[in-house]
Order: structure tokens, then C-alpha cells, then sequence
């Protein structure tokens, strides 16, 4: 007696069976890259909130970055907010905490660096600005201000810009024309709201860190991030 279709229907579980094997003997693909720019939001050691300064290559050919001291220091690790289920991104390799800056190693598989982020580009580095020049910074909590520059602070290598920043804002990326020269230290005085009241601008100015003088004392300690060039 023959029962009709019996071949075709095993084949077609075989094939099927076949095809599943297939499937999961592939390896997934892995995750996409994540983008990273000066102003993007960074966690670092799971719990601790920054603003990335820049990223670009170094003279080893490294993937390096900046951020303030304060919100690590080397060993600690660091992953871009926003995709944390990314993984660690990057480890924090050399610091000075008096000169307050961090550089960070990022995995180049892992990180799509750019140059503009939400707007904000950064064209390379530029001088320490002057007295009256319009300085510009974006941070992860506060985003997108512009002030004057008053002048050095009081500390060597700082320097005081009316710009707006809160926590989180730190390592946050100054410029002046799309020009690096600077990272957000910290706000100048506490007698002052600190940041933007409407329109207004009366909210204390901020201290930002020479990023010419951090990466003289890089150089002159040869350490990652020697001959850092910010990503075109």
C-alpha cells in the first residue's frame, strides 16, 4: 500500500532539521560599533557620568581619548552612556590629577570615533584662547553654551571661560572655532548659579583645563596619547 507524500514530507523535516543545525553552528554577528565623539556621554566604572573631551589617534597608532581626572583614574574602565549593553568600550591608561585629565584606550573594534557630535564638531586643536574670545563647549548634561573668555585662572594651565557646567559636564570638550583647547574642570566660584538663567548668562563661568598643556606633560612623560591628533 502507498501512503501518499510520505517522501516528501521527510524530506522536508530533514531539511528543516538541517537548516536549524546550520543556523546555530554560525556565530552572531557582533554588536556594531558604538559612535563616540567630543561632548558624548561616557560611565565610567559602571556608575560614574562624563563627557568624553575628544578622540582621535596618538603617535603608537592607539584609539586614545580624554576625560577629566576626577571621574577616574587608570584601570578604570569605561563605556559610552546610552549603550552600556555594549560593554566596556575602553580603559583609562594614564591620568594627572592636578592637570586633571585622563586618557583613555578604546578598543578601535568596538568605538566608531567622530568628529561632531549633536552639532558640535572639533576641527583639530587651536591655541589657548584670549581675553574676549567666544569659547563654545558641549557636555553631556548640560549640552550646547558659548561665553567669553576672561582669561587664565588661577591655577597653572586653567583657564576661565563663560560657559555653562554641571555634574557631568566634566571632561567636557572647549573650543574656540571648532578648535580644541580645552576640557571643563569645574565651575569657578559656588556664589553663582552654574548654569544659564533664561537667557541670561549670570551663572558663574567655568574652569577649563589648557588642553595644550595636558598633552605637553603627556609628551614630556611619553605616555598614551603622546601625539594626539582629534579624528577629522
Amino acid at each position: 500500500m502507498k501512503i501518499s507524500g510520505r517522501g516528501p514530507t521527510v524530506r522536508a523535516l530533514l531539511a528543516a532539521l538541517f537548516a536549524i543545525a546550520l543556523f546555530a553552528a554560525v556565530p552572531a554577528h557582533a554588536d556594531a560599533p558604538v559612535t563616540l565623539g567630543g561632548g558624548s556621554g561616557i560611565v565610567v566604572n559602571g556608575d560614574t557620568l562624563c563627557t568624553l573631551t575628544a578622540i582621535g589617534k596618538d603617535n603608537r597608532g592607539s584609539l586614545v581619548g580624554f576625560t577629566s581626572a576626577h571621574c577616574g583614574g587608570p584601570g578604570a574602565v569605561v563605556a559610552a552612556e546610552g549603550a552600556e549593553n555594549a560593554g566596556v568600550v575602553g580603559t583609562m591608561v594614564a591620568g594627572n590629577d592636578t592637570l586633571d585629565y585622563a586618557v583613555i584606550q578604546f578598543d578601535p573594534q568596538k568605538v566608531r570615533p567622530v568628529s561632531e557630535v549633536n552639532g558640535f564638531r572639533i576641527d583639530g586643536l587651536g591655541p589657548d584662547p584670549r581675553f574676549g574670545q567666544v569659547a563654545c563647549k558641549l557636555g553631556r548634561t548640560t549640552g550646547y553654551s558659548c561665553g567669553v573668555t576672561w582669561g587664565p585662572g588661577e591655577q597653572p594651565g586653567t583657564i576661565v571661560n563663560q560657559v555653562c557646567g554641571q555634574p557631568g559636564d566634566s571632561g567636557a570638550p572647549v573650543t574656540v572655532d571648532n578648535h580644541l583647547v580645552g576640557m571643563i574642570h569645574g565651575a569657578f566660584s559656588q556664589d553663582l548659579p552654574t548654569c544659564v538663567i533664561k537667557f541670561i548668562p549670570l551663572h558663574t563661568p567655568a574652569v577649563t583645563m589648557s588642553i595644550n598643556t595636558q598633552l605637553a606633560d603627556i609628551v614630556a612623560k611619553n605616555r598614551p596619547g603622546s601625539g594626539f591628533v582629534p579624528v577629522a
